[in-house]
């Protein structure tokens, strides 16, 4: 009797694992050659005794051809629905198939199917049906709970609390694609929710006319000031022949360039410098090819485009202005995609593959111009004024030489993007993201006069003139970031990136001047070198912790350590300036968004910053708030105190060296710069128009210039000339009111204007 209750315990511990295991651990296999779906699943039911539970209609105009064998019955079941709109579950021993999501005009009707899970929390990822990218700051509201909504953070995870019952429907919308009206199914998995959306340029032709109503190229109404804009959609904004992110921006009320030609961005009375631009979690110091004649990022290679015009949160620092948060694709996840694109002044290419299994994907995008007549005309419109002229020479009372040589110059720029991203699993994500963008100047020219004789119409000695007219200038950045992103739970996202950056200019010019006489020989050489190198290492660890659906907090770290040098010499003798500079910045934010109501939402934040080569800590705190008037009119406003640590400097006598270049505050020369922003206003929305105004004012202090055509005062003939005296500082303040009217149904049209003032003392 012993024995037998031991082997019958035995065959139990054996057989146990075989019904722990689940369905989703059964081995199957199978081989069809475009056969239904229905039978599919027919002759899967008779083979491992499987019971099957689905709408017949959903799946008759579906055909399957795969094979394989001896394989999980949950990857079987991906298999053969892959390429179809329609999901699996299982609940207990039913395999349970529907559809992924439902037409708006279906998501009227009520649910065939009863909920078994009510006010319940939801989690999910959101992205891209065609290529497997996840959307960034997607939105996600309940249908019928218009103040339920949440939006996805920058890997596209999304949380939504207090959902009414897993037969409901989701709204999910994104800038550039198609609403998605989603409908849950008890099946399905609440804590790892895919949701997949299409853009408008795969659009079925039928639905064209119904989703032109719809689509959007910004988005101006997330919160005070803060703007996003779909790379994929820059195509119908005016352009010269290609999409450019940087000058879509400009297009926007409170931002322009310095002047029509520039790709320069500055924001309600800021300069470039004060504004802080990120791609993938680095920062970009120099964000123009061609004199700003273009933007130095390729918009293949860019998914989102966050722009922050003012009282940006806590999160964010180092600058006094705004924010451009880009993230860069992560690469097709579904299939190779090859691509290569041709304009008046580049060429442009880029390729991205799965690898992993689809866990994986990788991207690089490449973008190189050539000297067509249109850029040469570019360049040749930009170096007329900045480039100093080779005069003819003097006729030396004779007849003067031959003419100078004309030399074209020889002028280039390009920009690489590659990234490599990789999902263990649903919930992390690790990313290697790659940048390098340069452009390269020689606008080296000879002038060679021959001839020269003594007085008129008297003999004299012949001689030559040969003027050499050196001009060599390359400026570029270097740009990495390592980062890793998880998912703890519905409730808690972390993402720690370690990023690299460098900006480089260096800048030659020189004259050398050759006189050949019959009897003697005369060289004179002068000119400048000038070089700029910024070194910038970055630790950031963010966290987001949602603690319930009306609170949200935001708490982080964040480390810099700049290494700039800066030199300037003349004749290479004479020391203009030559700083190095070095310095570490460390920061902590906590910030929290507050749901009072379903009308009132708050924003509060504190920044606190050491900068260690002052020795000093900086408080920063933020404020902003939103007040939902109506289901249409919207009240907002902001509050917050910023500081800058590494300034451009503009050199204002730019015919004596570049036009700018970057250094470290050291509170004598470089002050630290600050600003305090101060934004009200409000927007006015409705499906097919937004009209939104915003009211500003921007004290600014510690804004710096250089040049060296005023003398300091003081200088006299006992006193020695000190270059480092030739900086000078002031203060700011820019006002004014943004209006923003845009037309968002049918083709797209947008008006806006600004009404900016600004002064300097």
């Amino acid at each position: 009797m012993k024995q037998l209750v031991t082997l019958l315990a035995l065959v139990c511990i054996g057989a146990a694992p075989l019904f722990s295991q689940g369905l989703e651990k059964l081995k199957v296999k199978g081989q069809y050659e475009n056969k239904s779906l229905d039978l599919v699943f027919l002759e899967l039911k008779i083979n491992y005794d499987l019971a099957f539970e689905y709408d017949r209609k959903i799946i008759q105009s579906y055909r399957v051809s795969a094979s394989f064998g001896a394989i999980p019955l949950e990857n079987a079941m991906k298999i053969i629905l892959q390429g179809t709109d329609l999901d699996f579950g299982f609940r207990g021993q039913t395999v349970l198939i529907f559809k992924k999501s439902a037409d708006i005009a279906q998501a009227d009707h009520p649910s065939d199917e009863l909920p078994t899970r009510k006010n319940f929390t939801l989690a999910g990822i959101i992205k891209d049906k065609n290529t497997g990218e996840t959307l960034p700051f997607a939105t996600v509201t309940v249908q019928g709970a218009p103040y339920s909504g949440s939006n996805a953070n920058a890997d596209g995870y999304f949380t939504l609390f207090d959902v009414p019952s897993d037969t409901s429907v989701l709204l999910v919308s994104y800038i550039g694609y198609q609403t998605k009206a989603f409908r849950l199914h008890p099946a399905m998995d609440i804590q790892n929710l895919v949701v997949q959306m299409e853009d408008f340029g795969v659009q079925l032709q039928e639905i064209l006319v119904e989703a032109e109503k719809k689509e959007q190229l910004i988005k101006a109404s997330t919160g005070v000031s803060q703007i996003g804009i779909a790379p994929a959609a820059l195509a119908k904004l005016p352009s010269f022949g290609e999409r450019d992110i940087f000058r879509s921006l400009q297009l926007l009320p409170g931002i322009s360039g310095s002047n029509e030609s520039s790709s320069g961005l500055y924001v309600r009375g800021g300069t470039p410098d004060q504004n802080l631009v990120l791609f993938d979690g680095f920062t970009v110091y120099h964000v123009d090819h061609l004199f700003g004649f273009f933007s130095a990022f390729n918009a293949n290679a860019v998914k989102d485009v966050q722009l922050f015009k003012g009282g940006f949160e806590s999160k964010y620092g180092g600058r006094i202005s705004s924010v451009v948060d880009l993230t860069g694709k992560d690469g097709n996840s579904e299939a190779l995609n090859i691509g290569v694109g041709l304009s008046l002044l580049s060429v442009n290419a880029f390729a991205e593959t799965p690898f992993a299994a689809g866990k994986g994907s990788v991207l690089v995008a490449a973008r190189r111009s050539f000297q067509s007549n249109f850029y040469n005309n570019i360049f040749e419109a930009f170096t007329r004024n900045s480039t100093r002229p080779v005069n003819s020479p003097p006729v030396f009372a004779g007849r003067r030489g031959l003419p100078q040589q004309d030399v074209q110059p020889n002028t280039y720029f390009y920009d690489l993007n590659a990234k490599v991203s990789f999902r263990p699993n649903p919930s992390e994500l690790i990313s290697l993201s790659f940048y390098n963008g340069q452009d390269d100047l020689d606008n080296t020219r000879s002038a060679d006069n021959r001839g020269f004789q003594g007085p008129a119409g008297q003999p004299g000695p012949n001689f030559n003139f040969v003027r050499e007219s050196t001009d060599l200038t390359q400026w570029g950045n270097w740009g990495s970031s390592l980062a890793w992103s998880k998912r703890f739970s519905g409730r808690w996202y972390a993402n720690a990136n370690l990023s690299y950056s460098n900006y480089y200019s260096e800048r030659e010019r020189g004259d050398k001047t050759t006189i050949t006489r019959s009897d003697s020989l005369v060289v004179q050489n002068n000119g400048s070198r000038e070089n700029n190198d910024l070194r910038d290492v970055t630790l950031k660890l963010d966290n987001e912790f949602k603690i319930n659906s009306r609170n949200q907090l935001e708490f982080g770290l964040q480390t810099s350590y700049q290494d700039v040098d800066y030199s300037y010499f003349l004749n290479d003798t004479v020391e203009v300036l030559n700083r190095k500079d070095h310095g570490l910045t460390a920061a902590a934010y906590i910030q929290d968004k507050w749901t009072l109501s379903n009308k009132l939402i708050l924003r509060g934040g504190l920044r606190t910053t050491y900068y260690a080569p002052l020795k000093k800590t900086y408080l920063e705190p933020r404020a902003s708030l939103t007040y939902v008037l109506t289901d249409k009119i919207k009240l907002k406003a902001a509050f917050g105190h910023y500081y800058q640590f590494v300034t451009r400097i503009v050199r204002e006598d730019i015919q004596q060296g570049s036009r700018d270049f970057w250094l470290l505050a050291n509170g004598d020369q470089v002050p630290v710069s600050s600003a305090y922003h101060l934004i009200a206003g409000g927007s006015y929305e409705t499906n097919t128009l937004l009209f939104d105004a915003e009211a500003y004012y921007k004290p600014m202090d510690g804004l710096s210039e250089y040049t060296t055509r005023f003398q300091p005062a003081g200088f006299g003939p006992e006193r020695r000339l000190n270059y480092t005296e030739f900086f000078y500082h002031g203060k700011g303040t820019a006002k004014g009111i943004d209006f923003l009217l845009q037309k968002k149904s049918g083709q797209t049209h947008r008006m806006d204007q600004l009404y900016p003032r600004a002064g300097e003392i």
